[in-house]
């Protein structure tokens, strides 16, 4: 049962000065019986009264106003988090699509879950499904192909997508970061009609290495019939293990976003997200990115001062 000591520093920058910034936040550990939360610390640019909520998806988030004057907004957590997953419990290969058609019609829920967006090229999408889905294969097995499929096709490449990249342009030139990834694994497996969810949260340093350790990361959760929610990683083609910690889950990127925002103000943001994590031996990683966020949040900004802008963290 590793433990993980979690620095999470999230600074905007602002080039004048800003007020009213109202911000919604989301990066409480996820309550789950895989982890423990043994201490966790926010501090905040400012020190606003932060009221807790529990959203839809039964995410723990946070919001706060910060109506001063600033030119700076840094939101820090600080997290001590046990993982406890039982490794021994083995995952169900043996249950098929009837099995899992039976589970979701009597979960509204897991109904949900089961829509793909409505995207220009489902042809592409379709295409996948027609090389990885085998209807003698059970849902576990066809889960895993898809995210085989994901890592081997698409290009791991940062830096060249940001939070408001579509499904469609990631297909286009098949390469993205983990975010992109869990997205296109999502259509799939809803056009599949299996019960999928978007999870965020860190990958943390794993003697062999693993993309995405250090940071904030991305994957998938997917409803196995006669086992539950199992969450597994197309950046890394494997199962989720006791190196990842959850914070959110949701629909998609947007539900699960550690910050989003407005404020008031004719100015343009930098967005930098520091993340540090440390292992019980001794082992350190971490890195400090620069988000790219999309051009027309900047456009906006120099629209008049009452304006608002939206913010989110990739």
């Amino acid at each position: 049962m590793p433990t993980f000591r979690i620095h999470h520093i999230t600074s905007y920058e602002y080039d004048r000065t800003v007020t009213e910034s109202v911000n919604d936040i989301r990066i409480f550990p996820y309550q789950c019986d895989e982890q423990e939360v043994l201490l966790h610390e926010l501090v905040i640019t400012g020190q606003p009264e932060l009221q807790t909520y529990i959203d839809y998806w039964g995410n723990k988030a946070g919001i706060f106003n910060l109506p001063a004057a600033h030119t700076e907004l840094v939101i820090e957590s600080k997290l001590v988090v046990r993982t406890i997953m039982d490794l021994d419990r083995r995952l169900n290969f043996n249950t098929g699509f009837e099995s899992l058609h039976a589970e979701v019609q009597l979960d509204i829920s897991l109904l949900e879950l089961t829509k793909a967006d409505p995207i220009r090229n489902q042809d592409a999408i379709d295409d996948i499904v027609r090389q990885i889905y085998q209807p003698w294969k059970s849902v576990a097995a066809t889960v895993q192909d898809c995210c085989q499929f994901i890592y081997q096709h698409f290009s791991y490449i940062k830096g060249i997508t940001d939070i408001e990249t579509t499904v469609d342009e990631i297909i286009e030139h098949h390469s993205g970061v983990c975010q992109d990834f869990a997205h296109v694994m999502l259509q799939v497996l809803r056009t599949l009609k299996i019960p999928s969810r978007y999870v965020s949260g860190y990958i943390c340093p794993n003697k062999d290495g693993l993309r995405g350790e250090g940071a904030t990361h991305a994957w998938v959760e997917s409803w196995i019939p006669g086992y539950g929610w199992a969450g597994i990683d197309p950046t890394n083609n494997i199962w989720v293990t006791n190196t990842h910690v959850k914070l959110a889950v949701g629909r998609n990127f947007t539900d699960c976003s550690p910050v989003k925002g407005t404020f008031k103000g004719p100015a343009l943001q930098k967005l930098y997200v520091m993340v540090s994590i440390g292992y019980e031996d001794g082992h350190h990683v971490e890195e400090r990115t620069m988000v790219k966020t999309p051009v027309v949040q900047e456009t906006l900004a120099y629209q008049k001062a009452e304006g608002d802008v939206t913010m989110q963290q990739q």
